[in-house]
This record gives C-alpha cells, sequence and structure tokens, in this order.
C-alpha cells in the first residue's frame, strides 16, 4: 500500500444499514468536509485546542518561573514538569484508540471528563511545594487530561473531514499556536504578579469559563456501530516499509521539537534578554506555527508527496537549529530562529493524519505516531538536563547550551530520513501497477 494523497479515503463513512441492526431506516448522515456540522465541529476543536494544549505550550514561561523560585531554585528536574505532560498524551493515544472504538458512544463525555481531569490538575498543583509534586499534577494528571480529551475529539474529527482532512487538522493544531501567541505573555504577567499558586488557580477558573460553552459543538457524525466496537484490529501496515521509515522519522523529530519551545525563555535569560522577551520568543514561535500548521495541513491534502515536505520541515528545522539558535547571542537571530522553526518543525504533527492512511484503522496508526512522538519525548527532559550539565565553553550556544543544541539539530537531521519513503512509495505503485496488469 501507498500513500495516495489525492485519494478518497471512506473507510470511516461505514455504517450500520441492515435491517437487523436498525428497527426504522438509519437517518441520513451530515454531509463529509462540508456544512455547518463539520465547521462547529471544527471551530470547537480549534478552541479546545487552543484552551487546554495552549497551557502546555506555555510552559516555558513556567519553568523559567520555576527555575528562579526559591523553592525549586537550581532543581535540574524542572524540564521533566512540561516532557511529561506533553508525553502522557502522545504515548497513550494508541492504547486510547481500542477504547474509543469499543466505546464509541461515550466520546462526547470522554471530552467533557478529559477536561474536568485538566482542572483539577491545575488546582492540585497550586499548592504543590516540591518539583515532584509539580511533575505530578502540573505534568502527569493534566497530560492524562488531555489524553481523554485528545483520543476522541482525533476520532470524531477523522469522521468529519475526509478529503480535508490534513487541512482540518491543521486548523486544529493551529488552535494551540494561536493560543501561545497571547497566553506566554498573560502567564509571565501573573507568574511576576501573583506567583505560581494564584496564576494557576486563574488559570483553572478562565478553562472552566471558555471550554463548557464550546462542550455542546463537539459530537461525533456517525452513529454508534456494535459491528465496529467489536471489529478485530488489523496490522498489516507492519508489513509495508513505508510505515517503518515514517516511523523512524517521527521518533526522531519527537527526541527533538519540544527542545526549543522549553529552552528558549531561559536562553534568552543567559544572553541578556528580559522574561518579556522570552515571552516574545515563544509568540513568534506560536504565530510560524499557526502558519505553518495551516499551510502544509492544505499541501498535505493538495500535493501527492508526503515525503518531500516531511524532508522539508525536517530539514530547514535541522539547519536553523545548527547554524541560527547556535550562533545566537541577540534578540533578532533568536526571533529568526523562532519563526523558522515554528513554520517549518511545527507543522510536522499535520502529516500524522496522511501518515495514517497506510492502516484501515486511522485512529490506532496516527496513535502509534504519537506513541513514536512520545518515546522521544519523554527521554528529553532528563536528556538535554544532563547535556546542560556538561562543562562547555563560551560560544557557540552560550556555552550553556552548546550540547543541547547540537543534539537537537542532529536528531532533526535523522528525521529526515523520510525522504528515503518516496522511492519506496514508487517502487510500491510500480508493484500494484504490474500486480494489475497480470490480473487482467
Amino acid at each position: 500500500m501507498s500513500i495516495e494523497l489525492d485519494r478518497t479515503d471512506r473507510t470511516d463513512e461505514r455504517h450500520p444499514t441492515s435491517p437487523q441492526e436498525y428497527d426504522d431506516p438509519p437517518p441520513a448522515l451530515p454531509p463529509a468536509d462540508k456544512g455547518a456540522g463539520a465547521w462547529l465541529f471544527l471551530l470547537g476543536s480549534f478552541l479546545i485546542e487552543a484552551v487546554i494544549w495552549g497551557f502546555n505550550i506555555a510552559f516555558g514561561v513556567f519553568q523559567e518561573h520555576y527555575s528562579r523560585h526559591p523553592q525549586f531554585l537550581h532543581n535540574p528536574n524542572i524540564p521533566v514538569i512540561g516532557t511529561v505532560a506533553t508525553s502522557m498524551v502522545f504515548l497513550g493515544t494508541p492504547f486510547a484508540a481500542p477504547l474509543i472504538r469499543r466505546f464509541h458512544a461515550w466520546r462526547q463525555a470522554m471530552v467533557v471528563a478529559g477536561s474536568v481531569i485538566c482542572v483539577l490538575s491545575l488546582v492540585w498543583a497550586s499548592f504543590a511545594n516540591s518539583v515532584p509534586e509539580l511533575i505530578a499534577s502540573q505534568g502527569a494528571l493534566y497530560g492524562i487530561g488531555v489524553l481523554v480529551v485528545y483520543a476522541p475529539l482525533v476520532s470524531m474529527l477523522n469522521e468529519w473531514f475526509v478529503e480535508r482532512r490534513g487541512l482540518a487538522y491543521g486548523v486544529v493544531f493551529a488552535g494551540g499556536g494561536v493560543s501561545g501567541v497571547g497566553l506566554p505573555f498573560l502567564v509571565e504577567w501573573l507568574l511576576a504578579t501573583y506567583g505560581y499558586p494564584t496564576a494557576l488557580r486563574g488559570i483553572a477558573v478562565a478553562q472552566v469559563v471558555l471550554v463548557a460553552p464550546i462542550l455542546p459543538l463537539i459530537k461525533g457524525r456517525l452513529p454508534s456501530s456494535s459491528q465496529n466496537e467489536k471489529a478485530a484490529m488489523e496490522f498489516d501496515f507492519l508489513q509495508n516499509s513505508q510505515f517503518w521509515v515514517l516511523t523512524l522519522s517521527n521518533l526522531f523529530q519527537g527526541f527533538a521539537i519540544y527542545v526549543p519551545s522549553i529552552y528558549l525563555p531561559t536562553f534568552a535569560t543567559l544572553a541578556g534578554l528580559s522574561p518579556r522577551k522570552g515571552a516574545l520568543l515563544l509568540s513568534a514561535f506560536n504565530i510560524a506555527s499557526t502558519l505553518g500548521q495551516i499551510g502544509f495541513g492544505h499541501l498535505s491534502d493538495r500535493f501527492n508527496n508526503i515525503y518531500i515536505l516531511v524532508f522539508i520541515t525536517t530539514f530547514v528545522s535541522a539547519v536553523a537549529s545548527f547554524f541560527i539558535w547556535g550562533y545566537a547571542q541577540s534578540l533578532a537571530p533568536l526571533l529568526t530562529f523562532a519563526v523558522l522553526f515554528g513554520l517549518f518543525g511545527g507543522s510536522y504533527v499535520v502529516f500524522w493524519a496522511k501518515f495514517a492512511l497506510l492502516s484501515k484503522d486511522h485512529l490506532f496508526l496516527y496513535g502509534l505516531m504519537a506513541f513514536g512522538k512520545g518515546v522521544g519525548n519523554v527521554v528529553t527532559g532528563p536528556i538535554t538536563a544532563r547535556l546542560l550539565a556538561l562543562p562547555a565553553s563560551s560560544g557557540y550556544g552560550l556555552g550553556t547550551y552548546k550540547h543541547v543544541i547540537i543534539y537537537t539539530g542532529t536528531f532533526l537531521l535523522a528525521s529526515s530520513i523520510g525522504i528515503v519513503g518516496w522511492p519506496l512509495r514508487s517502487s510500491a505503485i510500480r508493484k500494484a501497477s504490474r500486480d494489475n496488469s497480470r490480473s487482467r
């Protein structure tokens, strides 16, 4: 099987139509890729992404604050808080996929439950007095809450958007980027003015106020089916070499992608810039990510070669890390790096929707890609914390960040291995063409 981006994949259109499953004729389904239902769902998903995932995007500001707080001063595990929060989502998605299939009718309730967990985790974190408590609350529990929101949301998104799925994913993921434009400044002000306990409680209240009105928009397009709930998992994609190339590319990208968003504010402080300018760097990164995710998402629907897009995003990110971030010592080059890295590196995640076409079970394969990224992401905090502790002379990476920047660029360069999938795809197409010719 090859990835065909112009292919109209209608496997999600299946729904029960036999008399045994319905006493009355099934109701007409709302259209995919258009109509009020699809666009309202996309709007609701965008807003939830902005409110709930946007908080994770602003963690760099929290990290900078915690690193200067007397209670947590010089603790090397502070970066683990943010890493755990994001990795819980990615690592849990493939395990959530069969549960989403089994409890298909409860997906909207799952989104509500996950939102509640996120709020409770922030309240708990506001009472934390140690880094391990913050890892458990703001890290692990918040990540679990996001997972409970995220997995059913992706499942429903796949129902509403088929031909324009890349664009839809780009719009949803851009919600976090839009939030990240202003949220770092707001969080920085809250932390500086009130401290982390009050800031976290205020954000918890804001999440309740902002998310509650959105929840009625979040509902599936297809009716529940007992056949779909009991269908066995299929693993035919494991025999596809394209899957393994994309898995490696995705894994390597996961080892590097969150490093800049975590460390840019503290790097800016070391360069002599104010915390406000560190927040500005995160905002620039998120603006660029927003534009890149929508743009590359649209391109992935239009352009019939995902591997070229994978190569462009990873290679440009690697070059920017090595040659711009590594030598940056002032605001201008750091802003340039933040924009380039956000535009290209931040866009990679929208390709998962296309990678998932290698399997009939889109959510499960999507979850495997998320898991691969999570594996890399979960070790990023501990690895980079130890890299920061290595002795280094001043100069490249301001000395302190030399090894972290080399680590980031190297894994992004390795991630460009995704281009190898191009000849594999071409070979698969030729083989399928020969097989079809023989069968005639």
